[in-house]
């Protein structure tokens, strides 16, 4: 066991000590790819936060455009028939956000 936590010590510090591949003066375009660990946490929250806003809003949508209410359908009738649907739906919007952020 402390082998391989050293060794993963030893890898850990190897990655954190490299410089990156990429030439310093070679300019580089602007994309969405992160060059450090806090602009990928702050990429991941800006996304997390438009695919969760975006699931929500697809959902409220679908409500909308089914005949009944398919929210109270959900929590007074506990039918699981509409539950599964509206999971549907709502991973359905999660794919299509999901391709649309890394396409």
């Amino acid at each position: 066991m402390k082998l391989n936590s050293r060794l993963f010590l030893v890898c850990l510090l190897l990655t954190a000590s490299t410089r990156p591949l990429a030439a310093a003066d070679i300019p580089q375009e602007a994309t969405w790819h992160a060059h450090s660990l806090g602009q990928a946490v702050l990429y991941m929250l800006i996304f997390a936060a438009v695919g969760i806003v975006v699931a929500v809003v697809g959902y409220k949508t679908f409500d909308k455009c089914t005949p009944g209410d398919l929210h109270k359908e959900i929590v007074e009738n506990k039918n699981v028939a509409a539950a599964i649907v509206a999971a549907a739906v709502i991973l359905g919007m999660c794919i299509i956000v999901a391709a649309a952020m890394l396409g």
